[in-house]
């Protein structure tokens, strides 16, 4: 855990100078809300179906992962106070369903500021996300159409988060970004946090609590390789079980896990123009 908190105090650190001054004028933008999710409404509810829509199935969704996506109410609901659970449960025959909800189809963003409030579960094997996909990725694909994950956590690194883009060249694995430590031990499960990107035309600085840890630029990525970042691109939360990446529930993992979310919001800049490069 220190030598990740090295490291990412360490990214911050060393980036270039004009690469901090401008990361700097983009968090000092005015900003002006032009969309948002609160999760208003009685306790059990379903989400907004005007905003959210659901991937379903136990495909393993490229990673070998092992829950079951559903649209029940079971797994994605509203607890009455202004939140929308997304839970994971373990099932009475050995397995797991969960939810990852989208806003493919319904709205998309190019640019901006998007958040995120939350608070995440924990665990063995739990994988909490808060991430975008370009929205032609039903016809460019995966990674051509560009990946963008704002919030990951493994649930076996409770004080961890993870901000990272994935295109053509530098996916998966190789995806380019960096971790945020809490400091002092705290975990992401204990309270909730904002986490967010600041998005311009050949930049994405990422941002946990409006603290910069990370930004990725064209100049970052490998010789010849594409930025494809310059399009629409749909939102998705989702708490998976099990994969390559968090390995799979053990003993110790304790269910249902909750991923509580207070809201996403998406921020423009008040001036209208591009962000600053």
């Amino acid at each position: 855990m220190k030598l990740l908190y090295t490291f990412a105090l360490l990214a911050v650190l060393l980036q270039p100078a004009q690469s901090q001054e401008d990361a700097n004028a983009r968090h000092a933008t005015v900003w002006r809300l032009v969309w948002g999710a609160e999760f208003q409404g009685p306790a059990g509810s379903a989400p907004d179906p005007a905003i959210w829509t659901y991937d379903l199935g136990a495909s393993g969704w490229g990673n070998n992962e092992k829950e079951n996506y559903t649209n029940s109410t079971d797994n994605a609901f509203l607890d009455g106070a202004g939140h929308l659970i997304i839970q994971a449960i373990a099932t009475p025959n050995g397995g797991y369903t969960s939810a990852r909800l989208k806003t493919q189809g319904l709205y998309s963003v190019t640019y901006g500021k998007i958040e995120m409030r939350a608070r995440i579960p924990f665990g063995q094997g739990i994988w909490p996300a808060f991430w975008m996909l370009g929205d032609d990725i039903d016809s460019a694909g995966w990674p051509r159409c560009g990946e963008i994950d704002i919030m990951e956590n493994i649930g076996r690194e409770p004080s961890t988060v993870h901000g990272t883009v994935h295109g053509p060249d530098y996916s998966g694995g190789n995806g380019i970004g960096a971790p945020f430590l809490l400091p002092n031990g705290q975990r992401f499960a204990d309270g909730f946090h904002t986490f967010a990107v600041v998005w311009g035309p050949e930049s994405v600085d990422f941002l946990v609590d409006n603290i910069a840890y990370k930004t990725v630029t064209t100049a970052d990525l490998p010789q010849g390789a594409q930025w494809v970042f310059n399009h629409p691109f749909f939102l998705i939360l989702n708490v998976a079980v099990g994969g390559n990446w968090p390995g799979d529930p053990d003993a110790t993992t304790q269910f249902p896990q909750q991923m509580a979310v207070e809201y996403v919001r998406v921020f423009r800049s008040s001036s209208g123009r591009s962000l600053p490069r």
